[in-house]
Parts: structure tokens; sequence; C-alpha cells
């Protein structure tokens, strides 16, 4: 482990440069040598956990800007990845904030950077999806990337829901995210990209944050 944090510290940068300026991020941004290195110089293997990708920042904009909906209830972050859905969880003093990623790395980035903003949080590396958990709010920043992934998720989310979980969903307009699962959803908001961010994201201008119905 102790490797592992040298090499994140190495290799990124302490960012604001987002949609959340108020939470210090250890990113890989154009600024970092990595980001143009060689396939082979990378030593980490898919660290998605290393963006701060459009859903997830609409999804911590939401919570930070309305945090009774997270305090003093128990908040999990699902593929959490640099963790910021769970920092600003714990930023709205939520009973329990939870980073949950299957990529151990993930994990560690989340507790790094939930050091930076003076916050305690909980991980996971467990695969939570289709599993009952126990919590009052479920976060998921942009995991719709994928229509086959996306389908299993849904579906377990909106088992959530019927639990009586709060299922927020931070998305940009990812393809997984059809038609018919929009009209499973209720628009809370929709937030302007950074310049940066829109340069690193092909493109995408703003992410909206979702409320999955119920019923």
């Amino acid at each position: 482990m102790k490797n592992q944090i040298l090499q994140i510290i190495k290799h990124t940068i302490v960012s604001r440069a987002h949609l959340t300026p108020e939470m210090a991020l250890r990113l890989l941004t154009p600024q970092c040598a990595l980001w143009s290195a060689p396939v082979e110089d990378n030593p980490f293997k898919d660290p998605y956990w290393a963006f701060y990708w459009p859903g997830g920042q609409a999804t911590a904009r939401y919570i930070l800007d309305n945090k009774h909906l997270v305090k003093e209830r128990v908040v999990i972050d699902v593929g959490c990845g640099c963790g910021a859905g769970a920092i600003a969880a714990a930023m709205g003093n939520a009973r329990r904030a939870v980073a949950n990623d299957i990529d151990p790395v993930a994990i560690i980035a989340s507790q790094l950077n939930a050091q930076l903003n003076g916050v305690a949080i909980a991980t996971s590396s467990e695969d939570l999806v289709d599993t009952v958990c126990s919590c009052d709010v479920v976060l998921v920043g942009d995991m719709l990337y994928d229509e086959e992934f996306a389908d299993r998720l849904f579906s377990w989310l909106t088992r959530s829901a019927r639990e009586g979980k709060l299922v927020l969903i931070g998305d940009p307009g990812r393809h997984g995210l059809t038609g018919e699962r929009r009209s499973q959803l209720s628009l809370l908001g929709t937030y302007p990209l950074p310049k940066d961010t829109c340069q690193e994201n092909y493109g995408y201008t703003d992410a909206n944050v979702w409320r999955l119905k119920a019923n």
C-alpha cells in the first residue's frame, strides 16, 4: 500500500479546478507528466480513480448544495473513483460516508483525498451491485458508460429505490442512460462543466443529477 500511495502522490496533482472547488482532490490532469506518457510507463491499470468524471462532479456539487439530504444518514458512493461523492457526504455531516469501488487503488486514492479535506470516510472494495446494502442514500456518478453494466446497475438501483433509499445519479449524457431509463428519473439539477473538464471529456458541456423514482 505504501508504494501505491507514493505512486499516486508522484503522478497526480492537487486540483480544485472542477465543480467543487471547496474540495481538494489528487487528480491526473494535462499538467501531469503521466497524462501524455506511453501506456507502458503507466504504473496503474485503468486509473479511472485519477479523473473527476463529469457525472461525479455534478453529484458531489449537488450534495454540497443540499447537505440536508445526507445529514445524519448513511451514504454509499458506488464506483467512487476519487471518492468525491463520499467526501461531499462527509462534508454534509453524513452519519457515515462510504467510498465503494472494486479497484483497490481507488480506495487508497479516496482515503488520501478524504485526508486532504480533513474528513473521515469509510471504504469498501466489495461489489455491492446486486446486494442488499444497509444505507439511506446511494450516489452514482458517471457509471452508465457501458450498456451491459448499465443494465445490471440500473436494475439494482431500481430495487434500492423501492426499498426506500434515496438514489442520486450524476450523468453527462452517457449512452447507457437510455430514454427508457430516463423515464424513471426526476431531474434535480443541471451543471455547466468547467472548460478544462469539457476538453478532457470529449466535448460534454454539462452534467445532470437525477433522482430515481421509487415506483
